[in-house]
């Protein structure tokens, strides 16, 4: 191993120094892998990443160490080559935001000095950041509450079983049951799964939002017993927002808790104008609110709001080695209630870092930008002839659209075609398009192809270009030209990235 046991470190007063000469080898390695990509993805599929890849980092662990500049300058390499590049305005099937430089910048001195948020000896000032910053979530999502509190979590999955952990303590004899929308998040089943609870009753859906009318419905049913109503603000698929309001009085009808799951959705509040699409939102008992998505933050940032700091109280926990009584009554403060884990990141650090910087008025111009973007990409898919929109409005930032000449075969052919123009963007590393099953006008349900649009700068002009990689391939792929997006082969070039003008980064 190169160099002495003295400049291992990142923290204390020579860390810094150590630190910057790696991060410029970390930051010359990413700018040149970005040239090599050339585009939003690697070309050549699974397997021709795989190998190139493998030969950068295998042997991971090697007997004798190459030193630091080596192996970062190795191993960054392979993942940068081989990144999913969510600032490459081509790179839109999910909700994968490209970060701001600011709050990657405040996770560096995160990681550097690495305080873990479980005791106030491990995270002093750390823990006054989060404090200031779980404040100012909880007021935005809960504003006329009296007491309102917010949890960071690692996100919306761990929020929703948090969500429902409470409400099952609260429930108690219980058993609590779960209502929610065909709709959910799969994480909402999956945490009722882990916490021994009843499957949920799931409500169907019109138009991709719980139907008010079979709300009403499932709870009359349920005679009375504990329930928790999980609704939808910003569906994975679609991006619709529930009937928040009219879900409320029916919830508060029964007798019923409501819990929205607005990880998609929540900064919306961020903007006086977009606000207003969550009306009832502060009706909620808890919310579930995502930063790495529509809030641009390095994975992870999620939240947990509730309407009242005493319905964390299940949570509290006590071990005389992060918080004895004693200590507390001394005056120290106590973190351990604050998450269902121990150990855990400074994660509100580059969230309290990007809402100075940006304030909410910065928060919502970007946040707005893409609400807008998306609805101008819609329109550009309305006026290609050779392209078709989901019919309805835009759900926030997500638009829904296939090829035409996928509509001229049966609904498998069809929806084959559509999976197939992906699968060849996808392998050929020109664009990143997620896919959607929904339901069409005529109420049948079929593929979509499906833009999320989370680019905070990118302008609609930028992503033009991917309707015309859709229309190209959605023809190849229709007259049996495509190959299915292979080009993993041997002859085919695999394992050498296509030259970056001949693949799409705006």
């Amino acid at each position: 191993m190169s160099g002495g046991t003295g400049d291992l470190l990142a923290g204390g007063a020579d860390g810094p120094d150590r630190l910057r000469a790696l991060t410029s080898v970390v930051l010359d390695t990413l700018e040149a892998a970005a040239r090599v990509r050339g585009g939003p993805l690697p070309s050549g599929g699974p397997d021709a990443v795989a190998r190139r890849t493998a030969a950068l980092c295998d042997p991971v662990l090697p007997e004798e160490g190459v030193g630091a500049e080596a192996a970062l300058g190795d191993l960054v390499r392979a993942v940068a080559e081989g990144a999913a590049d969510p600032a490459d305005p081509a790179c839109v099937a999910h909700l994968h935001c490209p970060p701001l430089a600011v709050a990657v910048a405040a996770e560096v001195a995160g990681a550097a000095l690495n305080p873990s948020m479980d005791s106030w000896d491990q995270a002093p000032a750390a823990g006054v950041i989060e404090e200031l910053t779980t404040a100012a979530l909880a007021r935005l999502v809960h504003p006329d509450a009296p007491a309102p509190d917010a949890l960071i979590t690692s996100g919306g999955t761990e929020s929703n079983l948090v969500a429902l952990l409470l409400a099952r303590e609260r429930a108690a004899p219980g058993p609590l049951r779960v209502v929610t929308g065909a709709n959910a998040h799969h994480s909402v089943h999956r945490a009722a799964w882990m916490l021994g609870l009843p499957a949920p009753a799931v409500v169907p859906c019109r138009d991709g939002r719980i139907d008010p009318a079979a709300l009403d419905r499932t709870l009359a049913a349920l005679d009375g017993a504990p329930a928790l109503v999980v609704a939808t603000a910003g569906t994975t698929d679609e991006g619709r927002i529930d009937p928040l309001p009219e879900i409320a009085d029916i919830a508060e009808r029964y007798g019923a808790e409501l819990h929205v799951d607005a990880a998609y959705g929540g900064p919306l509040l961020f903007s006086e104008r977009l606000a207003p699409l969550l009306k009832g939102l502060d009706r909620a008992v808890s919310v579930t609110f995502d930063l790495h998505k529509l809030g641009w933050q390095p994975v992870a940032a999620g939240v947990l709001a509730v309407a009242d700091t005493t319905l964390l109280a299940p949570l509290s926990l006590r071990t005389d080695y992060l918080n004895a009584d004693d200590d507390t009554e001394a005056g120290l403060p106590d973190l351990l209630g604050r998450s269902i884990r121990t150990t855990r990141r400074p994660d509100a650090l580059k969230i309290a870092a990007t809402f100075r910087a940006l304030g909410r008025r910065g928060l919502s111009e970007l946040v707005e930008h893409c609400v807008r973007t998306a609805e101008e990409f819609g329109r550009a898919v309305d006026a290609r002839p050779a392209l078709r929109r989901r019919p309805g409005p835009i759900g926030i930032s997500t638009v829904l659209f296939r090829p035409v000449v996928a509509d001229a075969r049966g609904p498998e052919a069809g929806d084959a075609v559509v999976a197939e123009v992906r699968r060849t963007l996808l392998l050929d590393g020109r664009a990143v398009l997620g896919r959607a099953v929904a339901e069409d006008g005529d109420g049948h349900h079929r593929l979509w192809l499906k833009a999320t649009l989370l680019h905070p700068v990118a302008a609609t002009a930028d992503l033009l270009p991917l309707l015309d990689l859709v229309a190209e391939a959605a023809e190849r792929a229709a007259s049996g030209e495509g190959d299915g997006g292979g080009g993993d082969s041997e002859g085919g070039g695999g394992d050498t990235a296509a030259p970056a003008e001949e693949r799409l980064s705006p």
